[in-house]
């Protein structure tokens, strides 16, 4: 209206509607410029706003994988993992955890053995990292605790099984010992004889020829268990499974070689081996088996008993069978007698210069070509050992 009282008084009506219609358009234009303008702030916020909408979702997106990733591991590892929260309650327990605990425990409190709970007060007092070794029972297992703080107050709980390690370590000072005492037995016998034969040898020469074959006897038993000492130090580390072995014609040849010694026995030793019989392995560790067996039935069968070898073949295994009818093994000791240096009867063992080790590597050997050994016995009445090995035909013996 201001604009309107500016006009000239004299100004004709039709310039007047001119003069307004430029005001009102210019008014217009103005208003115009200034919604574009506020427009284009709106459109800027409001991509500003989506970009962070955007970027909050993509955050928590890998925040959810990197927590899903981190659950996946948890949940996979063979360690029980357990966070406990600054009052001692449970924040977190993997699923390792109640395989090991045998449940989920809510608190400190509800934690077994008593000596794993005390373990873990003991670090949220002093705020020092302690290890622990407790036993569980139902079953019997071993555990290695690891408990130190995690900050605020936490305290986070690692639990490794350790039953396997353990029965290892004690397998391990188990043959130490026995392999120390096998070897102290013949070592002692042998310095005896010596001493006595050195004072024997200018006043009683008749003795001579007795402490010298006692000499002779310690020093083969000596030497036979460090061969199998050997024996097994090597089959341990697996057998070389390259050559295809007739265990028929290999186990024949393994009886020739103790024809000798089952005369001298007074045992009669028969070989059944129809079929020819070809598997996949060492024929070194084969023939080692052989003869252990063989070797073991003639050792503990009576005068006048029987010792019979057969070698039989299906389509995917070969079986080899040793029996004999002598003195047998009681039912209690039958699931031992592949230990290392188990004897059923230790004076008989040593009478007939057995190790304690020959069925320990037998047994090797079969596993070690994909096979088994098992045995039956009636105290008494003999024993029956059958080693299964594949084929070389089958996958298996490969």
């Amino acid at each position: 209206m201001n604009a309107l009282r500016m006009l000239p008084v004299d100004m004709d009506a039709g310039t007047i509607v001119v003069v307004v219609l430029g005001i009102v358009a210019v008014g217009c234009l103005g208003a115009l410029l200034a919604f574009a303008v506020t427009r284009s702030k709106v459109e800027e916020a409001r991509g500003r706003a989506d970009s962070a909408t955007a970027d909050l979702a993509s955050r928590e997106e890998a925040a959810r994988e990197q927590r899903a990733v981190q659950d996946l591991i948890l949940a996979s590892m063979q360690e029980g993992v357990l966070l406990l929260d600054p009052e001692l309650g449970t924040a977190f327990a993997n699923a390792a955890l109640e395989r090991h605990l045998g449940s989920r425990p809510a608190s400190v409190s509800q934690l077994f053995p008593l000596d794993l709970r005390e373990a873990v007060r003991e670090v949220a007092e002093s705020s020092a990292p302690i290890t622990v070794e407790v036993e569980r029972s139902a079953p019997s297992r071993w555990l290695r605790v690891t408990a130190a703080p995690a900050g605020d107050g936490s305290v986070l709980v690692v639990v490794t099984d350790i039953t396997d390690a353990r029965r290892i370590e004690s397998v391990r000072r188990d043959f130490v010992a026995n392999a120390s005492h096998e070897l102290k037995t013949p070592a002692a016998s042998i310095q005896a004889a010596a001493e006595t034969l050195r004072s024997v040898v200018d006043d009683d020469p008749e003795a001579v020829t007795r402490f010298a074959t006692q000499l002779e006897r310690e020093a083969l038993r000596l030497s036979r268990i460090v061969a199998d000492l050997l024996d097994l130090s090597r089959l341990e580390s697996g057998s070389e499974l390259s050559e295809r072995v007739r265990l028929d014609a290999l186990v024949r040849e393994e009886a020739e070689r103790y024809e000798d010694q089952a005369r001298e026995a007074n045992v009669r030793l028969t070989v059944q081996a129809p079929t020819p019989a070809t598997v996949r392995g060492a024929a070194r560790d084969l023939s080692l088996l052989a003869r252990n067996l063989i070797d073991n039935a003639i050792r503990y069968t009576r005068p006048g008993g029987v010792v019979d070898i057969r070698v039989e073949k299906s389509r995917d295994e070969v079986e080899l069978t040793v029996s004999d009818s002598g003195v047998g093994i009681p039912v209690r000791d039958l699931p031992r007698v592949f230990e290392r240096f188990y004897r059923v009867d230790r004076a008989r063992s040593r009478e007939t210069g057995g190790t304690g080790l020959g069925l320990s590597i037998v047994r090797h050997v079969a596993e070690n070509h994909g096979g088994s050994v098992s045995v039956t016995s009636e105290l008494g009445a003999g024993s029956t050992f059958v080693v299964r090995l594949p084929t070389a035909s089958t996958p298996g013996a490969d």
